[in-house]
């Protein structure tokens, strides 16, 4: 998700934008009032109009271009699909609206308003500096990851020449997750393990695997035991304080096999406050703008076809990043579009879309 600083926005008395021309005023006013931002909110360090991690899924500003052409975006970073509405998977960077997007983020890049450290940073300085309030906007799934939920804002989507947020991939059939164990041949006792195993679907253990755990000496007790209306043992969400969410989950977080279902909530678990805010921000400012009739679902592949795409996907989807990055920072010509297109047919685009054609279409027979 994208979101603004409204702080600033009060400050400097500007509206959120709504298109990419407001948007690039927007970043111009955080950069030509620096001082007065510094000098109004304490900031040590400089002021960074727009913050995000090139290619790095939440933290990347794809959802910016979305307006662009025909307003598929190129939220999928992984491998760069949407479906249209005719139920045709294509591949968005190859699409006019990727084209012009990424032309418009590089004219961003050279008035200085995306952060210069976004191509190379890792989540550790991008948090750093964002806790520093130096961001005017940013990019990641919880703002309270990388600054607080009190100054911040969604940013909803900018038009462009249409406006349009594509979901994302997947997020129709979410849920479930393929390979989050296997029982290898190496097991001695394989019945055991699955009894094992079984356990980490017992509804009191899944939210544990989910979230984290209760009771240990540390900073990070994301659960408090305590019971429900029936006098049952209920899993509670703790207050994080100043806590990211994401770090004290993943510092928590037991993983593998879980199941969390809607009967849960309220008898053996609480629903996480942050979770709630993010699902109403998602209802709220993004979902008026999802116009897609289709997403790719969560499909099962046979063994050929995974490992086709497996070896297709690391060349096409390493590829688009390098360029996407690139020419966000350098910018590109006709010739270099051209050569970049050539160059993915040579790595097999067109078999690539095919084999996800074929289970896109499986799914909805």
């Amino acid at each position: 998700m994208s979101f603004i600083n409204k702080k600033w926005l009060d400050f400097l008395e500007l509206d959120i934008p709504e298109t990419v021309d407001e948007f690039e005023q927007t970043l111009l006013a955080f950069k030509n009032h620096a001082p007065e931002l510094q000098a109004a909110f304490g900031i040590d360090g400089s002021i960074i109009p727009m913050s995000c991690i090139i290619n790095d899924g939440s933290q990347d500003p794809a959802l910016l271009i979305n307006g662009f052409g025909e307003g598929y975006g190129d939220g999928d970073q992984g491998r760069h699909i949407a479906v249209t509405d005719e139920g045709k998977v294509i591949c968005t960077a190859t699409r006019q609206g990727f084209k012009d997007g990424i032309a418009w983020l590089h004219k961003l890049y050279e008035e200085g308003l995306i952060d210069p450290e976004a191509f190379t940073q890792e989540w550790s300085t991008y948090v750093a500096k964002g806790k520093s309030g130096r961001y005017g906007v940013c990019f990641s799934w919880d703002v309270a990851n990388i600054d607080n939920i009190t100054d911040w804002v969604p940013l909803p989507a900018l038009t462009a020449d249409t406006r349009n947020i594509t979901p994302e991939n997947g997020s129709f059939t979410s849920g479930y997750s393929r390979g989050r164990c296997v029982v290898t041949a190496v097991a001695k006792e394989p019945a055991l393990v699955c009894a094992w195993l079984d356990q980490m679907y017992a509804p009191l253990q899944s939210p544990q695997n989910n979230w984290g755990t209760y009771g240990e000496e540390d900073d990070f007790d994301i659960f408090e035991m305590g019971t429900n209306s029936l006098g049952e043992p209920m899993l509670k969400h703790a207050s994080l304080g100043d806590a990211s969410p994401v770090e004290v989950r993943e510092a928590e977080a037991v993983g593998g096999p879980l199941a969390v279902l809607d009967e849960y909530y309220g008898r053996y678990v609480t629903c996480p406050p942050d979770a709630q805010y993010r699902l109403d921000w998602i209802r709220e400012s993004f979902t008026p703008d999802m116009n897609s009739k289709y997403v790719y679902p969560n499909v099962f592949m046979n063994r050929e076809d995974t490992d086709r795409l497996s070896v297709l996907t690391p060349d096409i989807s390493q590829y688009i990043n390098e360029c996407r990055s690139r020419w966000i920072m350098n910018g590109y010509t006709e010739k270099d579009w051209n050569e970049y297109i050539n160059k993915l047919e040579a790595y097999g685009l067109e078999e690539y879309l095919s084999v996800f054609q074929k289970y896109f279409d499986a799914f909805y027979q």
